[in-house]
């Protein structure tokens, strides 16, 4: 679409927060370096009484025990007991691994990332997009294209380009047609530069800042982005409408179709418009006719949008929809005829529920720049930053040609006695610049050049080379910075101290205690056969729970748990026929062929035929409570005997396949004259499947609604089901009841009487209490090799309660 080049977009960044939920947390601190008096000392490591009360206050400042002596006493036993681990780790060498210096650099870049902004000027900007979100400008644009790094004389003729383009306006040329004739945007050839309504966050900041500046009616002065000038005249200013949900119905039919096509379509849409005023169901129609793949199947419906977020004749007709279920008479765009049907609307929301969404966007948005610039302002006061102008200029005087066409070259001096000799290239050797008083040489920065370079076509060599220097400049200024926030930042320095221990501690504690906990099954069965007594099963029923939407759903889904009588084959006078087979029949789509067919008058199985017992003999292989009925009718006796063969051959080539024999039941049965309605074949056998696997009953039910039924098969203990509790202890039978809205029922098969679990039935809860137990093994360990001394002056200094 026409504006789609001016937003600004980025993938969401990953925040360290996160990292905590999936480690164990971090509350203490690596090998300590800050002065003061120690709140303990572990072996000869001295633990500052300082830090201790840091990670205190920060994780107990909000508990209502805050500064009680049984609560400063859990934590700091706590706390050491995470030191010393942290001290053994450190020890072993941990802290000095590749993979170790790769993570912990990983989370130092994202914890820091907060440090190198400006909070005032985010929240400024937060409040500015917020602020605008409330009004929609409608605009169109003129667009002269020059790249944001171009040389000053190409950004000279762009200007001059624009400006005499704001003349033409300014002395009555129509803007339309001109932006049609003279924009550089590839659309305005066709939509006169017409950008629609907009809102913030939807354009780059400079060009959104301009529109929102300037009047109704009016052209604003040539505005710069990063894809060039722009000349913006502001049509109309409205308040916000917010977002909608709608549903449609469409019929595709491309813009450039032929006139027979296009008629065709608007007739197939007429009639369903006409169809929709008549009363007929729109989930109906839209699932038998909307070509729309991906909403067609939940309704036509799609995912919420504003302003400027889809075609505009879309867009105006949805918005002109004013209450829920209204439907809007056709409207076409480039992909086809659509029917709309407005579902909801969505006011702007308040500021405090969109302010950490708006500040995520922020700062992705070209806005995000003004931000930069300001931390950057404040870094060079703050850390000094001091250039040397003699040096400066010698060095930007080495750009040429060679520059410009990206193939500089740069070899540093061999020593810096050079200077001192006056040979070529000892100015190389010179400070350029300083940071608090850190020098930065000359050749450091010709490197860089060297390695930073791109070709750049007819730009002036000293005007790259000064851009060279400017991000050299912001490079080396973000990088000092980083390096002292550790100084700078307690609340930095402490939670890199914490990410740090916290890696640590992951690869220690998974080696000591997570991963041998589950490897050292000869450990885990002893413990699991020492603690017998806490892996006890209480009173138990063996039950199938069913839960139900409906009583009747309960009742249809019950029957397919009822206790079935064998089979019993009787002769009547309407032939030979079988009872007993009461199992809720699957339908023939689920794996179960209806019938399978021989050549005529053999027992030779048709092709097909062989492929469809493959598909059951699979489905019976997986269902281990599936059985399958086979029945041949036959319309006379002397059929009978080629239909039991039939039979024997459907069973021999099933069981050939792995079919259990048990689980398939064979009748046959002669139907005399016109008495049966079934259909009856001499070359065809009839199959019909029967399940009680619960989770092919569920599929049958919650085809249409998936919380239809729910089925849960298995011994049940106190706990383990509100229904079940009800019949913990009831004799074998089945029972029924309804609780929250669900029908329940709970048949019980037997009670389990209560003993001793298994280790597989205690596996998970075993294996954590045998984590425990190793990890107050090594503890105890650790406390003999780093013996704990406590300054207890110190401590009870935290004490307040």
């Amino acid at each position: 679409m026409h504006i789609r080049f001016l937003h600004v977009g980025a993938a969401a960044v990953l925040f360290l927060a996160g990292c905590q939920a999936t480690k164990p947390q971090a509350t203490g601190l690596s090998q300590p370096t800050a002065t003061g008096p120690a709140v303990e000392t572990l072996g000869p490591v001295a633990v500052p009484a300082s830090e201790f009360a840091y990670v205190y206050r920060k994780n107990n400042g909000t508990a209502a025990d805050y500064g009680t002596r049984a609560s400063v006493a859990e934590y700091l036993e706590l706390y050491t007991n995470f030191r010393l681990k942290v001290l053994e780790a450190e020890r072993r060498g941990l802290d000095t691994t590749q993979a170790f210096k790769r993570e912990l650099d990983g989370y130092r870049q994202q914890l820091a990332q907060p440090y190198l902004t400006e909070k005032s000027v985010t929240d400024q900007l937060v409040q500015e997009a917020y602020d605008r979100m409330g009004q929609e400008v409608s605009a169109a644009h003129i667009l002269i294209r020059v790249a944001p790094d171009a040389a000053p004389a190409d950004t000279l003729a762009a200007y001059q380009k624009v400006m005499a383009l704001r003349q033409q306006v300014a002395g009555g040329a129509d803007f339309g047609a001109l932006a049609k004739q003279q924009s550089e945007d590839p659309s305005a050839k066709e939509n006169g530069g017409s950008l629609g309504y907009f809102t913030a966050l939807q354009m780059v900041y400079p060009f959104e800042t301009a529109a929102y500046k300037t009047p109704v009616g009016q052209v604003s002065p040539p505005i710069r982005t990063r894809f060039g000038y722009h000349l913006i005249k502001v049509n109309d200013r409205r308040a916000a409408q917010g977002e909608i949900k709608v549903a449609h119905l469409m019929v595709r039919v491309n813009a450039h179709a032929p006139a027979a096509d296009s008629l065709t379509a608007k007739k197939k849409i007429d009639e369903l418009y006409a169809r929709l005023r008549k009363g007929e169901g729109w989930d109906k129609l839209v699932a038998q006719f909307s070509e729309d793949a991906g909403s067609a199947a939940n309704g036509g419906e799609l995912p919420p949008f504003g302003t400027g977020r889809m075609i505009p004749s879309f867009e105006a007709t949805a918005f002109r929809l004013q209450k829920p279920g209204e439907i809007a008479p056709p409207v076409q765009t480039p992909y086809g005829w659509h029917i709309i049907k407005l579902l909801e609307r969505q006011p702007v929301p308040a500021f405090a529920t969109m302010e950490t969404t708006l500040k995520n966007k922020v700062a992705k948005d070209s806005r995000s720049e003004l931000n930069r610039a300001a931390f950057l302002k404040r870094i060079r006061q703050e850390d000094q930053f001091l250039e040397i102008p003699a040096v400066k200029a010698q060095v930007l005087a080495r750009a040429d040609s060679s520059l410009v066409a990206g193939r500089f070259k740069y070899a540093a001096p061999a020593a810096a006695a050079d200077a001192k000799k006056k040979k070529p290239g000892a100015a190389d050797n010179s400070v350029l610049f300083t940071i608090k008083q850190q020098p930065y040489y000359a050749k450091d920065f010709l490197q860089y050049v060297a390695q930073n370079q791109r070709p750049r076509p007819g730009a002036q060599p000293a005007f790259v080379m000064e851009q060279l220097y400017d991000q050299y400049v912001d490079q080396r200024l973000t990088d000092f910075e980083k390096n002292a926030l550790d100084t700078k930042y307690e609340d930095y320095r402490m939670l890199a101290k914490e990410y740090r221990d916290g890696i640590l501690l992951f690869q220690l504690m998974d080696e000591k205690v997570w991963s041998k906990a589950i490897e050292d099954s000869v450990g885990l069965k002893k413990f699991f056969a020492a603690n017998q007594d806490k892996y006890q099963w209480g009173p138990r029923t063996q039950a199938t729970v069913v839960s139900a939407a409906t009583p009747a759903l309960r009742k249809e889904a019950m029957a397919y748990f009822r206790i079935i009588p064998p089979p019993v084959t009787r002769q009547t006078s309407k032939g030979t026929v079988t009872t007993g087979v009461a199992e809720i029949e699957l339908p023939t789509n689920r794996g179960i062929p209806a019938t399978v067919r021989f050549q005529a008058r053999t027992t030779t199985l048709l092709p097909a035929s062989t492929t469809a017992l493959d598909a059951l003999a699979k489905r019976m292989a997986d269902d281990t409570t599936l059985s399958v009925s086979v029945t041949e009718y036959t319309k006379t006796n002397a059929a009978l005997a080629l239909a039991r063969q039939r039979t024997d051959a459907v069973k021999a080539y099933l069981v050939s396949k792995g079919a259990k024999p048990g689980k398939l039941l064979f009748t046959s049965a002669v139907l005399g004259g016109n008495e049966s309605k079934l259909p009856a074949s001499v070359d065809a056998v009839y199959l019909r499947g029967y399940t009680k696997d619960p989770a092919a009953i569920e599929q049958h039910f919650n085809t249409k609604n998936p919380l239809a039924v729910q089925i849960q098969q298995k011994a049940f203990q106190k706990g383990d089901s509100k229904a079940a509790d009800q019949f913990l202890t009831s004799a074998p039978g089945s029972y029924t009841t309804q609780l929250d809205g669900r029908y329940y029922a709970v048949m019980v098969a037997k009670q389990l009487p209560a003993g001793p679990k298994a280790l597989a039935d205690a596996r998970g809860q075993a294996t954590s209490d045998y984590q425990n137990f190793l990890e107050k093994e090594w503890i105890a360990q650790l406390r003999q090799q780093y013996p704990v001394q406590v300054n207890q002056p110190e401590v009870d200094k935290l004490i307040t309660k």
